[in-house]
């Protein structure tokens, strides 16, 4: 009788001791794991009204729920009296190892979230960018893919694109396209800037508001050369350069505008 007593005093100490310990734990894990997809809902609720990427939220709300958890299980064993300072010097460890050895890409990914966040440009712009110009294709989290005027597809890594340089030729809409031609010095000028204008005007794809300009930009070489400036949308701009270049040369030579000559100085010594 005394060993059963003494064994009942002994499961009655243990389950004083321990018990409320891990009933304490069980009901602050369930309660944490509703807690962490309330959180993680709550945040993937407000990047969709903020309209960020699909794949970002995906992304994010899953590393988000990941690490609450984590945080979450190395609480609920701290209190089972389980020792953790060595549990989160590993997992620090592992984390710092495994962010040495993907620094590159962490930094892509660092870059993809902050153009999918801010928002530099959008699929459909056109950009420019290291040195590459192109229509934005697709913006991955590691990495924006261009389309070339030539048709090539271009890779740039988001870490290098978020911290350049970004030229979006789309952000406003329009676009000026420059177009520079030469004229013959003794040709009227304001009837070669009528009959540029005129072409414009009337150029389904040329804006009347801004309204084209033409002005002279150099005068020399035996040639007055003309900056001529129409305003388009940006998805219409390389019709517009290229249309413009033909017309104005069939315009000009209707109207009798003469071409420069040119004339070559050779001096004999």
């Amino acid at each position: 009788m005394e060993s059963l007593e003494d064994y009942r005093a002994l499961i009655m100490t243990w389950v004083m001791t321990y018990g409320l310990k891990i009933v304490g734990a069980i009901v602050v894990f369930i309660i944490g794991l509703y807690v962490i997809g309330w959180i993680t809902k709550i945040i993937t609720s407000g990047m969709r009204k903020r309209h960020f990427d699909v794949s970002l939220q995906s992304f994010l709300g899953s590393m988000i729920g990941v690490g609450l958890k984590v945080l979450l299980l190395v609480t609920v064993a701290g209190m089972l009296g389980i020792q953790t300072t060595s549990f989160v010097a590993v997992i620090g460890a592992m984390g710092l190892a495994v962010g040495l050895a993907l620094q590159g890409s962490l930094a892509n990914f660092a870059g993809g979230v902050l153009i999918l966040v801010f928002k530099p440009f959008k699929v459909g712009d056109l950009i420019e960018s290291q040195g590459q110009t192109g229509v934005v294709h697709e913006v991955q989290i590691f990495n924006t893919i261009l389309l070339t005027p030539e048709n090539k597809t271009v890779i740039l890594a988001n870490g290098a694109v978020s911290n350049s340089t970004i030229i979006n030729y789309s952000k406003q809409g329009t676009l000026r396209v420059d177009i520079t031609m030469a004229v013959a010095p003794d040709n009227d000028y304001q009837k070669v800037r009528k009959v540029a204008e005129d072409l414009m005007l009337s150029h389904p794809l040329v804006l009347k508001d801004p309204a084209p300009t033409v002005n002279i930009q150099k005068i020399g070489d035996g040639m007055v050369t003309l900056a001529i400036r129409p305003f388009a949308l940006a998805t219409n701009y390389w019709d517009v350069y290229f249309g413009l270049h033909e017309q104005l040369k069939a315009a000009f030579e209707k109207n009798s505008i003469a071409a420069p000559v040119p004339a070559r100085v050779i001096i004999n010594k």
